[in-house]
């Protein structure tokens, strides 16, 4: 086929998946100039055909939900789980060469459930457990139970468990190619160390151990500081000293004493009290009266 048709390309086959009531749109792969019969089928019944910029319906317009643009694409509206199958589109060139031929498997979910996330202890530890309820036999989901940085994961199944020692936040994902829905609770059992309360009281504990090194530091450092200062003030009030004792010594007496220096050296020390001489006081220099300028009269 390839060797007698070189421009035809492969049959695509391609997995599309759309929620219910939702619109999709299943496009091909080739050149809108290069397009001049496009025909849809599904499970290889004709739905339309566009040839030649005028489209053809082989079912019914309303039933089929569905529209095909002038690039080949063909859109489904509201779609319902019984449009899922397979489509097929042919398209030729105007001189009657098949240009392309593609497939596409179109599936209609509906949306996952709210899931339900239960709880059980056991021995001080706990069972947890996230689960969604079926609407039909054949209905899987993806299941997703995360503790912290743990996580669990469970592909095709509609209940999934958990067995930890921790307590905490649990988070239940369960998801389909369509939709998601999250359910969040904190489970703790009595007697149960929280992880979160363990890394708490941890790192309470590092942060005071190390505030109260740093306080020792800087009270001894602050005391250093302290005795230094006052070894610093003693240096200066000695040295403050001995300017002042250098300022009060008295200059040496000179070859040539004054009067005065005179006296002073000849004047005696003063002798300890037991010690002490009597001197007798020495007598004062009597003042001669002045003569009247009249002799006094004899009786």
């Amino acid at each position: 086929m390839l060797l007698l048709f070189p421009s035809v390309k492969c049959s695509v086959s391609n997995l599309i998946y759309t929620a219910v009531n939702e619109s999709v749109f299943l496009h091909i792969a080739v050149a809108a100039e290069n397009i001049y019969d496009a025909t849809w089928l599904r499970e290889r019944k004709k739905l339309l055909q566009l040839k030649d910029n005028k489209v053809k319906y082989y079912v019914n317009k309303d039933q089929c939900r569905c529209k095909v643009f002038l690039n080949g694409t063909l859109r489904i509206e509201r779609v319902v789980k019984e449009d899922s199958g397979k489509y097929t589109v042919t398209v030729y060139q105007k001189d009657g060469k098949l240009s392309a031929e593609e497939d596409k498997t179109f599936i209609v979910l509906e949306p996952v459930p709210q899931p339900i996330l239960s709880s059980e202890c056991i021995n001080k530890s706990a069972s947890v457990k996230c689960e969604v309820k079926q609407r039909n036999k054949d209905e899987t989901f993806i299941i997703e139970l995360t503790q912290d940085k743990s996580k669990k994961i469970q592909k095709n199944a509609t209940r999934l468990e958990l067995h930890t020692r921790y307590s905490g936040m649990f988070r239940c994902v369960v998801k389909n190619e369509v939709s998601e829905k999250v359910t969040e609770k904190v489970i703790k059992c009595s007697g149960q160390l929280d992880l979160y309360l363990i890394l708490s009281i941890a790192g309470g504990a590092t942060f005071f151990v190390i505030f109260v090194i740093l306080l020792i530091c800087c009270i001894r450092k602050k005391k250093a500081e302290r005795l230094g200062d006052y070894e610093d003030e003693q240096v200066m009030q000695a040295r403050q000293a001995d300017s002042e004792m250098m300022v009060r010594e008295l200059p040496q007496p000179s070859s040539n004493p004054t009067p005065k220096q005179l006296r002073i050296q000849q004047r005696p020390l003063p002798q300890p009290q037991g010690q002490q001489q009597v001197v007798p006081p020495r007598p004062r220099p009597r003042t001669q009266q002045r003569t009247p300028n009249h002799s006094r009269e004899r009786p």
